[in-house]
């Protein structure tokens, strides 16, 4: 009797493997539906429909760009869509999702339960993340969070040798800031395929010995219908077949290998980010302190005493020692936060994406004063004799007495949602918006002095990124649209608006501190000195930096002896002032550069998209 049941135990034993390590299982890849586009509401019911009509189906996944530009709208009616699948299904999100998104890439966490996944399935582990950018255009990111949670994930998941099969919508390469932060996580474990979206075709890729599949756009584009893959996964290989809805699956067009690649034992140099430009410039430059977050930290620096203020995507603004680096207070909201703090006096004021605008202790962290809103506050304070000026996302500047959170005026015509740092002249208050919008209001007032728009349909182009800056009596901008407008002070009629190529400029710009010379840093990395007394865009100075494509849009910053040039990624440049030569550069990390801080004499401080705040000191 005894060997009997060692038989029979012996069999469930194998019957269990055999489920858990040999079954095949089809899953559905579903990506880039860009809900909130022409037809991508369309297309996704259609696929929904067709994927509730298949009976071989286990699971999807939906690899991101869900939305056109990440609104509550649209992520609401993909939501609502979504829920009439009757397959369980998983789903991250794209750079379409966060980069122009009115609540701060906050709204996803909350519609969706997540910005990450991660499940078992028939022997497998299947794990999925956000890609960015959120909310700054520079290349994809994956948050520092999220990295943070991968390996808490495989913390509580030991068994290293089950098959692991990665997800985000972006390709595993440079076009990652910090891909390779994610690649040697992954490399740890049993990794047998990556999958991404992004760019709307079948591809086949080898992401550093990884096999990798791009799944084609659920949009229908040109064809008359859109389509999905369906993925075919066995014990050694993938299968992916192209589906449309009411048509049979076509012929497969990507077969994959299943197999251990045994990366912990690969000896094989991959490219990685060089940082040897902080050994060329050691004698310029030194480290004084350096912090790490555990989240992205995505807004500028402000002072107060000797703290140094700034906030992370965790909701949390954060208080430094200004000598050490050490914390010294946080204050949690509850929403990712993209707004620049300002001090006035003893008071931090700060914007959310959780719809409210905060008074904080600045010596000591405590709630002073909270003004809720109808939507994410993704706009920087200015703060001008007391009274701070902010836009939000509900189609509403305000203007708001630091010291007890009152609303003096609104103005409620905002086109569109705001992200930018006002900037005041001549008692006005001068901001643009993503709706193609720019605006000059009355400081005392909120009544609008002038508006001004750039004439594009796609608010994709919108001057909303770009701190103004005002000089000679004229208001410059710079946008995506690779234009500079010079526009009159006093009633917003155009000077000037050129686009000299091939100067391209973007959304980084600045002025030096004489007001004399307006800065600009283009696409190709250089940068460049504009008059701001001429009637044309003419260039009276050109340094000699030049960095390789660029797209940061922080602005840019000087002293007066130095301009401060930040990148996409993670390079700081010090420029003579006056010969335009490079006084030295620091690699902070790979991640873009926010707004930097001018310190105490011959001091800055610098914080990059992923979580890092470094204090430099250099050589006059």
């Amino acid at each position: 009797m005894r060997f009997i049941w060692q038989g029979i135990l012996y069999i469930v034993f194998l019957f269990s493997f055999v489920e858990g390590y040999a079954q095949s299982f089809k899953f559905a890849h579903v990506t880039d539906t860009h809900i909130g586009g022409a037809t991508g509401a369309d297309d996704l019911r259609r696929t929904v429909n067709d994927l509730n009509n298949q009976g071989e189906i286990d699971f999807v996944i939906l690899s991101g760009d869900i939305t056109e530009f990440g609104a509550d709208a649209e992520l609401k009616l993909a939501k609502q869509i979504l829920d009439s699948l009757q397959l369980p299904w998983y789903v991250i999100p794209g750079n379409h999702d966060g980069n122009w998104s009115e609540n701060g890439a906050n709204t996803f966490r909350t519609v969706f339960g997540g910005e990450t996944f991660f499940f078992r399935h028939k022997g497998f582990m299947f794990m999925g993340t956000n890609s960015g950018p959120n909310m700054r255009m520079s290349p994809g990111q994956i948050p520092r969070e999220n990295l943070v949670w991968m390996d808490s994930v495989f913390e509580a998941n030991p068994d290293t040798e089950t098959p692991l099969i990665y997800i985000n919508h972006y390709p595993q390469d440079s076009s990652l800031n910090n891909w390779y932060e994610a690649i040697d996580r992954i490399k740890q474990r049993n990794v047998q395929l990556a999958l991404c979206g992004h760019g709307h075709a079948n591809m086949l890729y080898d992401w550093e010995g990884i096999p990798g599949v791009m799944g084609r756009s659920n949009l229908r584009a040109k064809d008359s219908i859109g389509g999905y893959n369906i993925v075919t996964v066995s014990k050694d290989r993938v299968i992916y077949q192209v589906k449309k809805p009411g048509e049979v699956p076509a012929a497969s067009w990507a077969e994959i290998e299943l197999r251990h690649h045994h990366f912990l034992a690969d000896r094989k140099a991959y490219p990685r980010p060089s940082f040897q430009i902080n050994t060329q410039y050691q004698n310029q430059v030194r480290v004084n302190w350096t912090f790490e977050d555990a989240s992205d930290i995505g807004t500028g620096m402000a002072y107060y005493d000797k703290l140094l203020i700034t906030a992370n995507t965790a909701g949390q603004v954060i208080a430094l020692n200004i000598n050490t680096g050490e914390r010294v207070w946080r204050f949690a909201t509850k929403g990712k936060v993209y707004s620049t703090p300002a001090v006035w006096k003893d008071i931090v004021v700060v914007g959310s994406s959780d719809h409210c605008i905060y008074g904080i202790n600045a010596r000591t962290g405590a709630l002073l004063w909270e003004l809720k809103t109808a939507k994410a506050v993704l706009g920087s304070p200015v703060i001008n004799r007391g009274i701070a000026y902010i836009g939000g996302s509900d189609g509403t500047f305000r203007a708001v007495e630091v010291k007890s959170g009152k609303v003096k005026w609104v103005f409620d015509k905002v086109k569109g949602y705001v992200s930018t740092l006002p900037t005041i002249a001549a008692d006005k208050v001068i901001f643009g918006s993503w709706g193609n919008g720019f605006y000059a209001l009355n400081k005392y007032s909120g009544a609008l002095e002038w508006e001004w728009n750039n004439g594009h349909a796609n608010r994709m182009f919108s001057a909303a990124a770009c701190y103004p800056v005002v000089s000679n009596e004229r208001v410059f901008i710079v946008a995506p649209d690779r234009y500079m407008t010079a526009l009159d002070l006093e009633t917003g009629k155009v000077i000037w608006r050129e686009k000299k190529d091939p100067f391209r400029v973007r959304e980084s710009m600045g002025v030096s501190k004489d007001g004399k010379t307006i800065y600009v840093k283009t696409m190709d990395g250089e940068l460049l000195g504009i008059s701001p007394y001429d009637n044309t865009m003419q260039i009276v100075w050109k340094s000699k930096l030049q960095l390789p494509y660029e797209l940061s849009p922080s602005a840019l910053v000087s002293n007066g002896n130095y301009v401060f040039v930040p990148s996409h990624s993670g390079l700081v440049s010090a420029v003579n002032a006056q010969s335009g030569e490079v006084a030295w550069q620091y690699k902070v990390s790979n991640g873009m550069v926010n707004p930097i801080l001018i310190s105490k004499k011959n001091s800055i401080i610098v914080s990059t998209m992923d979580g890092k705040i470094i204090s430099l000191s250099y050589q006059p």
